[in-house]
């Protein structure tokens, strides 16, 4: 048996090794090449000890989704004394940074639920700033869940165009979009093909502007405004 065998057979099996595999393989095969055999097999165990550990793909996805916000919050720490509108922009350029860290992330985060309750001091932390602005913990948590959402479906769709960075999906071509749709006599849909499928840092900014000034609108208190 190799070194390496030799290491992994002798490394006692916890649910943060399972986890901190499986967000190191993501990157290489993504969420659909992610099983739990092929975990096994880059553990060097069965598929079956996994099952002590995790009983489905399902309940491996949230604690890796838990690990991943985990990470998130202990990379930008403490934000102070900030207004809502920085919280919530600060906030959610941290997800989308966190989600592009590794191959489908927003999809493995999206619709996962977090372990414990590690992510409730946070979470405390961001409503307290938006109820001391004035706002209701209702209008507070529905301002967030606004901001959330947006983030997830557009890194959701980023990443459906560039999985990491430096890659780019085949078919999307944005000067090959361009001349066919201007061919086939779409004028306005080739001339939006740079504004649709690159750029991707200035269109998150500028969706994060349209979010803030749709919440001061709408679910803002009316001193605030």
């Amino acid at each position: 048996m190799s070194g390496e065998n030799d290491r992994m057979a002798t490394t006692r099996l916890d649910q943060t090794l399972v986890v901190d595999t499986a967000l190191r393989l993501l990157n290489d095969v993504g969420l659909e090449g992610l099983t739990l055999r092929r975990i096994a097999k880059e553990l060097n165990v069965q598929a079956p000890a996994l099952y002590w550990h995790f009983k489905n793909k399902q309940a491996l996805l949230d604690a890796m989704s838990t690990a991943m916000y985990r990470r998130m919050f202990e990379a930008y720490g403490d934000l102070g004394d900030v207004t809502w509108q920085e919280r919530l922009v600060h906030v959610h350029r941290a997800l989308r940074q966190a989600l592009l860290g590794y191959r489908d992330g927003a999809k493995v985060f999206s619709g996962s639920r977090f372990t414990g309750t590690d992510h409730a001091g946070p979470q405390e932390d961001h409503l307290r700033t938006f109820v001391t602005a004035g706002f209701t913990p209702s209008a507070a948590a529905r301002a967030s869940f606004i901001a959330h959402s947006f983030t997830l479906g557009f890194v959701i769709e980023e990443q459906s165009v560039e999985p990491r960075p430096g890659e780019r999906t085949p078919g999307y071509d944005v000067t090959e979009r361009e001349e066919r749709m201007a061919a086939e006599g779409y004028p306005l849909a080739a001339a939006v093909s740079s504004d649709l499928f690159q750029d991707y840092e200035a269109r998150f900014e500028e969706g994060l502007r349209a979010i803030v000034a749709g919440i001061e609108a709408t679910l803002a208190p009316a001193a605030s405004r």
